[in-house]
């Protein structure tokens, strides 16, 4: 073989080109096509994903420095709440022996003067039996058997239906 006969010839794409301004190619040259097109909005696209992943990782930087400076703080917050219920609890044990121990007790008549009284002394408020119990230093079932038993005829109170069907009571003076 001779190959060294074409060693003298230029390859095709070392030629210049004539160029037509006229020709289909130096137009799609100037102005974008339907692909440059799809390339622009990928590339657009593209960005406003970084963008959205930088936020997000601004964000949970955010996020752990605001936990690091809360966190002691909440664990503060917790300590002194649990002293709290423990102070409380041990409060509420001595103070509920006592109230036990030392809880009125009323005859009938007596009772019945009682809560009347109260609710005399406070005639724009309507009570529950608990409040009532707790004013007069009682137990909560004692007046409601109390007012289911001799409250419900008396002229004086007002019997005020509360609840699910009206089955639970507020009591008020007339």
């Amino acid at each position: 073989m001779h190959w060294h006969i074409f060693s003298n010839v230029k390859p095709w794409y070392d030629f210049p080109m004539k160029t037509n301004r006229n020709s289909p190619m130096s137009q799609i040259a100037t102005t974008p096509d339907k692909y440059d097109i799809f390339i622009q909005k990928i590339d657009h696209f593209q960005s406003m994903v970084e963008e959205k992943k930088a936020l997000q990782e601004k964000i949970a930087r955010m996020h752990d420095e605001f936990k690091a400076t809360v966190s002691p703080l909440e664990q503060e917050l917790a300590s002194i709440m649990r002293n709290l219920e423990m102070n409380l609890s041990k409060l509420e044990k001595g103070t509920s022996g006592a109230a036990k121990s030392t809880g009125t007790r009323f005859s009938r008549g007596q009772l019945g003067n009682a809560i009347k009284g109260l609710l005399r002394a406070h005639p724009q408020k309507a009570f529950k039996p608990r409040e009532i119990a707790d004013a007069l230093n009682t137990k909560g079932t004692t007046i409601s058997v109390w007012f289911n038993k001799f409250g419900a005829e008396d002229q004086e109170i007002e019997r005020i239906p509360t609840g699910k069907e009206g089955k639970r009571f507020l009591y008020k003076i007339k």
